[in-house]
């Protein structure tokens, strides 16, 4: 006799709409990023589904954490010296190309065919 799956141990498949009341946003929002495939997500029947462990890894991936704390006393940090940069010199050994600009096009010849 074949196991049966039992119904409790499924998970429950919540509705985009459901999951954007949870995060706050909107489901447009939810449907485009599991499109785009940003948001874990399962796909079935046609549409969008997320169990609670989806829900939690989009919070996750979400969750932006504090910047690197900074040094209460500014003496505590060193400015670092910067690097003086001394301006490029022509190469001798290259010719130095002039280029001339063409002249644009509505000079060359009026709206009438006649030269301007």
């Amino acid at each position: 006799m074949p196991e049966e799956v039992s119904l409790l141990a499924l998970p429950r498949l919540f509705r985009p709409e459901e999951i954007a009341a949870a995060l706050g946003c909107s489901a447009w929002w939810v449907k485009d990023r599991a499109r785009r495939r940003l948001i874990p997500f399962t796909y079935v029947g046609g549409a969008y589904r997320f169990t609670a462990k989806h829900l939690a890894d989009i919070v996750r991936l979400h969750e932006q954490r504090p910047a690197r704390a900074t040094p209460r006393h500014s003496a505590d940090v060193l400015p670092q010296p910067k690097a003086a940069v001394a301006p490029r010199k022509p190469d001798p050994t290259v010719p130095a190309l002039r280029l001339r600009a063409r002249p644009p096009r509505r000079a060359l010849k009026s709206e009438y065919g006649t030269a301007a």
